[in-house]
């Protein structure tokens, strides 16, 4: 590992994932603060550390929704492509929606709605399940719930759901970096147990900026540097610029274990690990790119206090207000 970067009780700092974490600062031994395990954001050099929970929570394979290879690939890089679990009807639907929503005027305005910097195209739309009941519908489905309390071990909810766009020409990039990072700093979600679920709805090539993804990064968490300014999501969600990975620490974990782009058409579920670090490129093709976007969070594994001691992010952006458990609703 480069100066740049430094491993806090390391016995071998060359590689990757063979470090320990201990806590000694008297900051986090404050005796009213639970115990930060993914301390980000705090230091004045980047630092990484093994992660400590497991990627799979649940043990019985014989009830598992996915066949053992699945779940191995899973639990090594920290990631799946899933196919044909939805019909061309279905997806045609999920199609239909999605422009609607984008074409709508009133949607564009609402808060929910997320548009690139310059050109003022939706890039996102948040809390689509509060939008449109059919986007609800789809989020809980069972082929879908039933892999996520499989992986996560617990009744689940939706911590984030949305539509994601990158408009064709002028799409924008956006950075790698692991949505846990986010999530456990800016939101409070206590441990690595959410995943998220993919599904694409326009074919998603080389070319128009597919999700980037560095295969077994999920099992190194990158504690960023930098303070978190108040209402960081105003910008965040248009170009992330605090929350992300030193460079020297993201061209070690591609050297290690190379880069996947998770391409595929229309109705392929990418299925992936709240700490794997993912990221993708600016799409300057005239074909967009689109994606609806479901965040699965462990029941147990609800957010509170934000670890960065930031202000709450709004409800559309990290659910905390009446939690319940998905029903496994089958579509009709």
């Amino acid at each position: 590992m480069s100066s740049s970067a430094y491993v806090l009780d390391s016995e071998s700092p060359e590689v990757l994932g063979q470090t320990k974490w201990s806590v000694t600062t008297d900051e986090m031994l404050k005796k009213d603060r639970v115990v930060d395990d993914y301390p980000s954001r705090q230091y004045q050099k980047p630092t990484y550390f093994n992660r400590k929970d497991p990627v799979i929570f649940s043990d019985d394979r014989q009830k598992a929704p996915l066949d053992e290879a699945l779940l191995d690939h899973y639990e090594k890089n920290g990631f799946l492509f899933l196919d044909h679990l939805f019909s061309e009807d279905e997806i045609a639907k999920m199609q239909r929606y999605m422009q609607c929503l984008r074409d709508d005027e009133f949607i564009k305005q609402r808060e929910e709605s997320i548009t690139e910097a310059n050109s003022g195209d939706i890039c996102s739309v948040f809390d689509v399940h509060k939008l449109n009941d059919f986007f609800q519908s789809v989020a809980e489905d069972p082929r879908l719930v039933r892999i996520a309390e499989y992986i996560l071990g617990d009744q689940v909810y939706l911590h984030q759901p949305r539509l994601n766009y990158k408009p064709g020409s002028r799409g924008k990039e956006f950075y790698w970096h692991s949505d846990f990072e986010t999530w456990h700093v800016e939101d409070g979600m206590p441990r690595m147990r959410a995943l998220s679920m993919s599904i694409t709805l326009t074919p998603n090539d080389h070319n128009n900026g597919p999700l980037l993804v560095i295969p077994g990064s999920h099992h190194t968490y990158v504690s960023c540097v930098g303070e978190t300014p108040d209402n960081n999501y105003l910008s965040s969600l248009k170009k992330q610029e605090v929350g992300v990975p030193d460079d020297q620490i993201v061209q070690n974990l591609v050297e290690s274990y190379g880069i996947e782009a998770a391409v595929g058409q229309p109705g392929r579920i990418i299925l992936f690990d709240c700490n794997l670090l993912h990221g993708s490129n600016g799409n300057i093709i005239p074909a967009p790119r689109s994606n609806l976007f479901f965040v699965y969070n462990a029941l147990s594994n609800r957010v509170g206090k934000p670890f960065g001691d930031t202000k709450v992010r709004p409800e559309y952006i990290a659910a905390r207000e009446d939690i319940r458990p998905l029903k496994k609703v089958i579509n009709t």
